[in-house]
């Protein structure tokens, strides 16, 4: 089941949108990890100019921990928790650059020392920046997993525990990705258009009315 609805995500090629195609470029823990936290509670739309215009600042710990606090939260407006974040991303790559030698950690328990970071971006980092095989879950993973059926779940952190045992290792990196564009684009939490989803013979449709 899974193969083939993964087969058949991929084959769709569903439109991405720009700040998944932004984030797809990046070879850097680093550029993952600060876009990631921008990312958090706010669409993509938005993310997507408020990253390029953070990156304008600074693209590693050791210029962005020089940044004042007022000049990122000005470039990175209106994401959510503008201010909050702002302050994240610059104690951040203070310790990155000043404690850890300007390298990012790539294990999730010490990812997720830094405040502001949760196993969501904690496992994009090791998925996206250090291509190690991580389940990445946001609402459209736990979303769209439930409903299909796959697995029967109350939030993502139990999503991604439950994929950990049952989806093959082979697309744990890949996961997110194919999700995150399904949902934006057919799955949607509200109104998904069930006539036009490559998947639709596999799903279970849990939740939809």
């Amino acid at each position: 089941m899974i193969d083939e609805i993964v087969k058949l995500l991929k084959e769709a090629d569903q439109k991405k949108s720009d700040f998944v195609n932004l984030m797809d470029t990046f070879n850097d823990p680093y550029l993952v990890l600060i876009s990631c936290i921008l990312s958090l509670r706010t669409n993509d739309r938005t993310t997507y100019p408020a990253t390029l215009r953070m990156l304008e600042l600074a693209k590693t710990p050791r210029e962005m921990k020089g940044v004042s606090v007022d000049e990122l939260a000005k470039a990175i407006y209106p994401v959510g928790f503008y201010e909050n974040k702002a302050k994240q991303i610059i104690e951040l790559s203070r310790q990155i650059d000043e404690e850890l030698g300007g390298k990012v950690p790539d294990e999730i328990d010490d990812l997720i020392k830094f405040n502001g970071v949760g196993r969501k971006t904690a496992n994009l980092v090791l998925s996206r920046g250090f291509n190690k095989p991580a389940i990445c879950v946001d609402v459209h993973v736990h979303r769209i997993f439930n409903r299909i059926g796959y697995i029967k779940t109350k939030n993502p952190e139990e999503t991604e525990f439950a994929l950990r045992k049952k989806l093959p290792v082979k697309y744990w990196i890949d996961i997110n990705t194919l999700m995150v564009t399904h949902g934006q684009n057919v799955c949607k939490p509200i109104n998904p258009k069930c006539s036009e989803c490559p998947i639709e013979k596999f799903c279970q449709k849990n939740g939809v009315k």
